[in-house]
């Protein structure tokens, strides 16, 4: 593990929100379009599977007319509760500087402000939690989506269905595989495509309504009671397959920063939330002419000359939300990384225009190794079906307590509505995980030991790193000290620049003592850099740059980043020269501190399979050499080793 050059979020206030939508001047259809390509695919695929599930799924309830009216009417209430009410009126509303996210939720909390108290700990505890079951989410996504659309492949003959494996297996290592070249070509084509799809699913839909007008009636509430009087406790099981309908509703809150929340709201309404509803009711229509046809539901909506179309359509549609689930992860995990959250993979910038779009081989490998195993492990998409919703549910209700803590502590609600926000929509939470959670014997096991294991490896990285900083605080010494003791020694100064990190601005860093002692020089100047990650997602390069100088040819250089940015220390270095700092890249040389960590129950650290977590996690860390772009040629690296 590299030195500890990150300093900790500052205790800083959020700057006021970046307003993405009123800076985008692009017409709303062009920006509609791409909105659909980026946001709604994760929730726009969900038709395929979700009202088969309900019905034939691992609590299957009868299907009559009474039935299907209240599954729909579920449906309705859903989609209208949970998502246009909570998070398009309420949850969006919480950005950090426009960028939306779980992340950005607990940034905008301040966890590292009296951390030391225990709601605050019990905060960043419950955010991490629902970052690790999102992962497991994301890891389910891909499967579960190009799954069932190849599944079609067995309505349109039967005899095609030992094919579904393989070729299910194919699309997502050809997905995965072109990952490395960067999505900005392949994104030009994903919004058309995407509105494809819903002018489809809303066809398909009044197709099916118009044999049975009366599933219209599902918008009264009263058949939602109805059906649950009528089938009992195995009716509320069902319910882990009525949720199916609402997964995506973090992706699109995540993907807020792209676009902003007014295009994200209108084209919701106006496009996305009709064409679901549509296609939902005219399943139900479906169900009730023929209810035998009750397994896909969807591909039986299609006339038979449209049925091979419809699953290419279909196809592609799965490959678009598997894609911004994909992309999603890298952006999660490298927030996860400048929160201290995680150790840094490697990160490939896929765009020389767009600095966010990146890839990480290590987490694309990763989630394809996931993937491509739940496909085989699991079979179905039924049989996914009930691992995917305890994820995404869990992350839900995580959410909705964030956004309680949020408007109370920095949107000024008074207590009584921010209780009855908090109220409300945590009992729908936790009202449909209490039925997802009776999936865990047939499936919801899987994202419990994904979030679990993810979440020991964040909060192990981050008591680490808090622990092995103040490990490495014990033996680095303040600037002032070190100036003097550097005259008393005599230590000879050559020409140059050197360039040292360190997290701890009041002190220089270990490589710089260990260069000293084992060489007994110096350059003539020697700029100590600190790199301060904002609990914000961007910071703008007019407030990027901090010099502080001091005697001897020191000088302090403090670079602050949002959550979302990536670091490159060279290019920093050059916009110094407006600062009055003149500086010859070509001449500068860096030094990087490396710490070797061992697991030593002498300290008092955490238990000793954490210490060694950390220790194996902080020897396999990408060295700072790359995370900060470097030059290997002009970078030195200097070692120590520390008991953890």
């Amino acid at each position: 593990m590299s030195e500890p050059e990150t300093g900790h979020n500052t205790e800083k206030e959020t700057l006021k929100s970046a307003q993405t939508e009123q800076a985008n001047n692009k017409p709303f259809a062009v920006l509609g379009i791409a909105v659909l390509g980026v946001v709604y695919g994760d929730i726009g695929t969900s038709p395929i599977y979700a009202l088969r599930e309900t019905f034939a799924g691992k609590h299957p309830i009868p299907v009559d007319t009474e039935n299907v009216l209240g599954v729909l009417s579920l449906i309705f209430w859903s989609l209208i509760l949970i998502i246009s009410l909570k998070y398009m009126m309420f949850v969006l509303r919480a950005d950090n500087r426009g960028e939306g996210g779980i992340f950005a939720l607990l940034a905008l909390l301040r966890p590292n402000v009296h951390q030391e108290r225990r709601n605050r700990r019990w905060l960043i505890l419950l955010g991490i939690l629902g970052a690790s079951m999102l992962y497991g989410g994301a890891m389910v996504t891909p499967a579960i989506s190009v799954l069932s659309a190849v599944e079609g492949l067995q309505v349109a003959a039967p005899s095609l269905g030992k094919f579904v494996i393989p070729i299910t297996v194919g699309i997502l290592w050809s997905l995965f595989a072109v990952q490395r070249h960067g999505t900005a070509r392949v994104g030009a084509i994903f919004g058309p495509l995407t509105l494809i799809w819903f002018v489809v699913l809303a066809i398909l839909g009044v197709r099916g309504i118009m044999m049975q007008p009366q599933v219209l009636l599902a918008i009264n509430p009263g058949y939602a009671v109805s059906y649950f009087m009528n089938n009992g406790l195995n009716g509320y099981y069902a319910l882990y397959g009525v949720f199916l309908v609402t997964t995506g509703g973090e992706a699109l809150y995540a993907d807020l920063g792209h676009f902003g929340r007014i295009p994200i709201r209108r084209v919701w309404f106006a496009v996305v939330l009709p064409s679901l509803l549509l296609n939902y009711f005219g399943q139900g229509a479906l169900l009730i002419s023929n209810p035998y046809e009750n397994l896909h539901s969807f591909f039986h909506l299609a006339p038979g000359w449209a049925l091979y179309p419809l699953i290419v359509l279909a196809a592609a549609a799965t490959c678009i939300a598997s894609q911004a689930v994909i992309t999603g992860v890298y952006s999660l995990t490298s927030q996860a990384i400048q929160l201290d959250l995680m150790p840094r993979f490697r990160v490939q910038q896929t765009s020389a225009e767009v600095r966010g779009q990146i890839y990480m081989p290590g987490i694309n490998s990763m989630l394809m190794i996931a993937a491509i195993s739940l496909v085989l492990l699991f079979q179905t998409s039924g049989n996914l079906a009930a691992a995917y919703g305890v994820a995404v549910n869990s992350t839900m209700a995580i959410t909705t307590v964030l956004a309680f803590r949020v408007a109370r502590e920095r949107g000024g609600w008074a207590f009584s509505p921010s209780l009855a926000f908090l109220l409300f929509f945590l009992t729908i939470d936790l009202g449909y995980l209490g039925a997802n959670l009776m999936t865990i014997p047939q499936g919801g096991w899987l994202p419990l030991v994904i979030g679990a294991v993810l979440f020991s490896v964040m909060t192990t990285w981050r008591r680490g790193s808090i622990i092995a900083t103040q490990l490495v605080s014990k033996t680095t010494t303040d600037l002032k000290t070190f100036v003097g003791r550097m005259s008393a020694e005599s230590i000879s100064r050559v020409a140059g620049v050197a360039v040292f990190f360190t997290g701890q601005l009041e002190h220089v860093p270990l490589a710089l003592q260990q260069f000293v002692h084992r060489t007994g020089v110096l350059h003539e100047t020697v700029i100590l850099t600190t790199v301060i990650i904002e609990p914000v997602p961007k910071v703008y390069p007019s407030e990027r740059i901090e010099i502080i100088r001091h005697d001897a040819g020191f000088i302090r250089l403090v670079l602050h980043y949002g959550y979302m940015q990536g670091t490159n220390i060279p290019s920093d270095l050059a916009m110094c020269t407006e600062h009055g700092l003149p500086i010859n890249l070509a001449t500068v040389n860096y030094f990087v501190g490396h710490i070797n960590f061992l697991a030593d129950r002498k300290q008092q650290g955490m238990a000793s399979w954490r210490d060694s977590l950390f220790a194996r996690m902080a020897a396999n860390t990408e060295d700072a050499t790359a995370s900060y772009q470097l030059p290997q040629a002009q970078t030195m690296t200097v070692g120590l080793t520390i008991g953890i």
